[in-house]
């Protein structure tokens, strides 16, 4: 009986209870009707338990660093330096829109935190230039979704959390594939510009000019070096390298650029504690609800299943892809890495996939799954901030997430996309 627990929490989200209540409420009931009250319990406990993690802690402290650098004013230092490189082109604010989703990704790793961001800048300027309000912000949530994978990434701290594996290693694993996604919506967009007659944002920057903008963003852009050295030489742990990434945010913000006041403080720490709050309880709710998973025996009921249907680990990726981008129509990329990891991970690590690349082919597709119909959670926040309805901006995102897709296929059958830094860095196998 306690194999309906997916279908009874698929069932309470689509009559609109919060992700939160779903993942105990589903698992609780069947627990109590299954007469198996003093697992109730330990459902309950493994609340806490689940956020109760030293690792987890770097959640809240990027977060933190993140929020603190968009209110010092680096965010916009970080899209002048974009417009000075890439403003001449044929839809150029299209161009920096992408490139500031870049380079923000290695601030605070939240694809949340860059709609929101970049998108109450860029979307206003966009329009200005000619662009529909829509096409504003479906390329603000599309390209929103290489937060998470370029290092630092909270979604990966959160797999390496659940799986054992090394926070390095998938942060090193994310990078080419972070860049990809970039590329490919920037070739997308020049396409579309030839098409369109897209407008040219700027003049062309002269080279002084351009360097003027790079000492700018130099301070912003030394972020993720601090952070993935520290972690990748061993000074500090990715929980304390999220502490000094808070350190030095504070530091530029007050003292070097002197954008953020003692005032505004006050305000950040409440912005990102709620935030975090949001985040670590759907991970403790995640892992009460991973506890009734494993009480089911539904990893290796799936095992056998998906073994059933073939034993060629290329086709399973193609099929677990596919499954993937279901679940993250309907869930949030956190969760579902809780809930599925420990599923499907030993499944295809049995089959000779190596546990980094499978990692990275799960967080990727999740991630895209942020900015799928009908419920990713970047195109409401794009909804809010445009002030466009989510369906309309829903249509105006596919041809993004066709590139996004075509991206995920080529990391899943190219390992070496994702492997060779880690490998060359002695971080993996």
């Amino acid at each position: 009986m306690l194999v309906l627990f997916l279908p009874v929490f698929l069932f309470f989200l689509m009559v609109g209870l919060p992700v939160f209540f779903g993942l105990l409420f589903a698992p609780g009931i069947l627990l109590w009707l299954n007469g198996q009250e003093r697992d109730i319990t330990l459902l309950y406990r493994n609340l806490y338990n689940g956020m109760d993690s030293f690792p987890l802690m770097a959640i809240p402290f990027f977060m933190l660093a993140g929020e603190l650098m968009n209110r010092g004013g680096i965010t916009l230092r970080l899209v002048e330096f974009s417009q000075a490189l890439m403003g001449h082109f044929r839809g150029g604010l299209a161009h920096v829109n992408i490139l500031s989703s870049m380079l923000f990704a290695g601030l605070s790793g939240s694809a949340v935190a860059d709609t929101s961001a970049l998108g109450s800048m860029l979307i206003p300027a966009m329009e200005k230039q000619g662009y529909t309000r829509r096409f504003a912000a479906a390329i603000t949530a599309a390209s929103s979704v290489i937060g998470p994978i370029i290092p630092p990434s909270g979604i990966m701290i959160i797999y390496a959390y659940v799986m054992g594996e090394s926070v390095a290693a998938l942060f090193l694993a994310g990078i080419v594939p972070g860049m990809l996604v970039g590329l490919g919506l920037m070739a997308l967009v020049k396409l579309m510009a030839d098409r369109y007659d897209f407008p040219v944002a700027s003049r062309r920057h002269t080279w002084a000019e351009r360097g003027q903008a790079s000492l700018k963003a130099f301070f912003p852009l030394l972020t993720p070096v601090i952070i993935l050295g520290g972690i990748l030489s061993g000074v500090f742990t990715p929980t304390e390298a999220a502490a000094v990434a808070v350190a030095y945010a504070l530091v530029i913000g007050l003292f070097v650029l002197r954008t953020l006041k003692f005032s505004e403080l006050g305000d950040v720490l409440s912005k990102a504690g709620i935030t975090s709050a949001v985040v670590l309880l759907l991970v403790g709710a995640a892992m009460s609800f991973k506890t009734v998973v494993s009480l089911s025996h539904a990893p290796e009921l799936l095992a056998e299943f998906i073994l059933t249907l073939t034993e060629n680990p290329l086709l399973l990726l193609f099929l677990i892809n596919l499954l993937l981008f279901a679940v993250g129509m309907f869930l949030d990329a956190g969760p579902a890495i809780i809930i599925l990891g420990p599923i499907l991970g030993p499944v295809f690590t049995s089959l000779g996939v190596d546990s980094v690349h499978f990692a990275i082919i799960m967080c990727v597709n999740l991630t895209v799954g942020l900015a799928t119909p009908p419920m990713g959670l970047v195109l409401f926040v794009a909804a809010s901030v445009s002030g466009e309805k989510v369906e309309t901006i829903s249509k105006a995102i596919l041809p993004f997430l066709v590139v996004e897709i075509f991206v995920i296929m080529l990391i899943t059958f190219i390992p070496e996309i994702s492997m060779t830094i880690p490998r060359l860095t002695g971080f993996a196998d």
